[in-house]
């Protein structure tokens, strides 16, 4: 069970202490002039490569691939917030494909066109973080547009390092330093690192989020995850334990019956989206899932509702060419404007100088077994609590 769940307290701290015994590359360093385009180093079962893209929007962008042959070959982009492109092992690809085939350089976004959608003209990949600073649909408050899902996914890494523990299990971390600095506004600077050991078939997510400034400041994260083909089709699942479901707008009541369950490819779908509570154990640690229809194939998502408490589920099972695709989204907020959350009071605010953590596990289940083993999880804890299904969205923008 503990292999899919959020790592523990003791666990981050212990990864601390042995990144002390681990070799450091450093990619990037806006403080010391370090700047490495392309480079790769290699290990007992495990590359490590950055490239640096061109041609097109994508000219500039830098990728990082971790490939173990016996586990995983996981893909992120430094340029694009250490957002991870795709994930894939035994045979089984985690992602999506979008419209958006490149890896769009910010340079070429500009967050505030098509009425603050301009997010979506980079939207390609598995793992999206929403925030920091703040999350969900665009809207303008007091002559100030805040764009669609924050700053922070088209915000270039100011510091990139890899560190190889030189002890086993020979982890892999790949930390980057997201800076959401403003004058007169916001120092959100949060340091993602991803942890993966070579041969396994899941990944960490450790992120502190830090408020430099000297005054309090609202945040907000969502962790959107997203996944297609091969375990998205016509019949599959998504499980979690949850006290409460309802639709995001009037348009999702139409899917609340069959809200657990896809449709394959549908023309004319538009996407339908589900606020859940959910349920954890008694230390606050959860879980969600998604399978297929033959509950042979799946990924799994843990993390700390103490950290993050909503869930949002977004199905989009448009056609396979529009984007074929579901989230499953924990975070802090769901995604309505930041007037709702704050107006609901789900924003949160952190103090100058505190820094607040986000801790995610995703593995990938490649078997019936590990399937099995996931949806025991869940129905464990979600014990005898029934599914409180709200007919009424919970607010409307």
């Amino acid at each position: 069970m503990k292999k899919y769940y959020t790592m523990a307290l003791s666990t981050i701290i212990g990864l601390s202490a042995m990144s002390i015994h681990a070799k450091t590359y450093v990619l990037t360093d806006i403080q010391n002039g370090i700047e490495v385009g392309n480079w790769k180093t290699t290990g007992q079962n495990y590359t490590v490569e950055q490239q640096v893209l061109h041609g097109g929007k994508q000219e500039g962008s830098k990728i990082i691939t971790i490939t173990s042959p016996t586990g995983l070959t996981i893909t992120l982009s430094p340029t694009r917030g250490m957002g991870l492109l795709h994930a894939e092992g035994k045979g089984i690809h985690l992602g999506w494909k979008s419209p958006v085939t490149e890896v769009v350089n910010p340079a070429y976004i500009q967050l505030d066109s098509r009425n603050g959608l301009g997010w979506l003209e980079g939207f390609n990949e598995m793992l999206v973080r929403c925030g920091y600073e703040w999350t969900g649909h665009p809207t303008t408050i007091d002559g100030q547009i805040y764009s669609l899902h924050g700053k922070a996914q088209n915000t270039p890494a100011s510091y990139v390092a890899v560190e190889i523990d030189e002890k086993p299990p020979f982890a892999i971390h790949i930390k980057g330093l997201i800076k959401e600095s403003t004058f007169k506004k916001a120092d959100l600077q949060t340091m993602t690192q991803l942890s993966y050991v070579p041969g396994e078939t899941s990944f960490k997510l450790h992120d502190v989020l830090t408020n430099h400034a000297d005054y309090a400041h609202d945040y907000q994260i969502i962790y959107h995850s997203n996944f297609s083909q091969p375990i998205l089709e016509e019949g599959a699942k998504f499980l979690a334990p949850v006290s409460e479901v309802s639709p995001f707008n009037d348009y999702a009541k139409k899917g609340l019956k069959d809200w657990t369950t896809y449709l394959g490819p549908t023309k004319g779908f538009d996407e339908m989206v589900f606020n859940l509570k959910p349920l954890a154990d008694s230390k606050g640690n959860t879980i969600a899932a998604l399978v297929n229809k033959d509950n042979n194939k799946g990924v799994a998502i843990a993390f700390n509702t103490q950290q993050l408490p909503v869930l949002t589920l977004w199905k989009n099972t448009d056609t396979l060419k529009q984007g074929y695709v579901t989230g499953i989204e924990p975070g802090t907020s769901y995604a309505y404007p930041v007037n709702i959350e704050k107006a609901q009071k789900r924003v949160k605010q952190i103090e100058p100088g505190q820094s607040v953590s986000f801790d995610l596990t995703y593995s990938l289940l490649s078997d019936r077994s590990q399937v099995q083993s996931v949806e025991n999880q869940i129905q464990k804890i979600q014990g005898t609590t029934a599914v409180k299904q709200v007919e009424t969205p919970i607010a409307k923008e």
